[in-house]
């Protein structure tokens, strides 16, 4: 479980030490995704690696796609938590390649996505073939008996999906 940000803050600046990067993993992995809330960025994988430098943190995150209008978001969002955490200078260089593939989200976060309703996407095959035609479970019921209502979601990572069992909507997150 991660340290409140507040005590990592405290011991960093009354030790004048820099902040390691397992502090820095576990201050990240309380920040959410403005898009989908109930998953960190860490959860996401779009946080590749952290690098001590000098007296501050280098940060390397690769986006979900190159256009998501989150991007500027998330890095803000992880520059803010961890100064306020108390890194001294925090860098954040964002890594276009490899391209960030749904087969980085775990199994923790796909159950996290089920729990709140959205039907995470399958694991693409090997060498990065994706399934001709997937059709999400429902995540409330878990029937495959789904309708697609439209390609886009609330994003254009996700799909919007009907279960046709319990009558219910929700979304898919697509394979990429």
């Amino acid at each position: 479980h991660a340290a409140p940000a507040a005590c990592l803050s405290r011991r960093n600046v009354v030790t004048g030490e820099p902040m390691s990067t397992a502090d820095a993993w576990r201050v990240l992995d309380e920040v959410m995704d403005p898009e989908v809330p109930v998953l960190s960025v860490c959860d996401l994988g779009i946080v590749r690696e952290i690098r001590s430098a000098g007296s501050g943190l280098e940060v390397v995150v690769t986006p979900t796609y190159s256009g998501c209008p989150a991007t500027e978001v998330i890095e803000r969002s992880i520059r803010e938590a961890l100064l306020a955490a108390g890194a001294t200078a925090v860098t954040v260089e964002t890594r276009l390649s490899p391209a960030w593939t749904t087969d980085w989200l775990g199994d923790a976060a796909k159950e996290k996505l089920r729990q709140h309703g959205i039907a995470p996407p399958p694991r693409c095959a090997e060498g990065g073939a994706r399934p001709i035609r997937f059709v999400p479970a429902c995540p409330r019921c878990g029937a495959r008996r789904t309708e697609e209502l439209s390609r886009f979601g609330a994003t254009a990572c996700k799909a919007l999906y009907r279960c046709l069992e319990c009558r219910e909507p929700f979304e898919y997150v697509k394979p990429l």
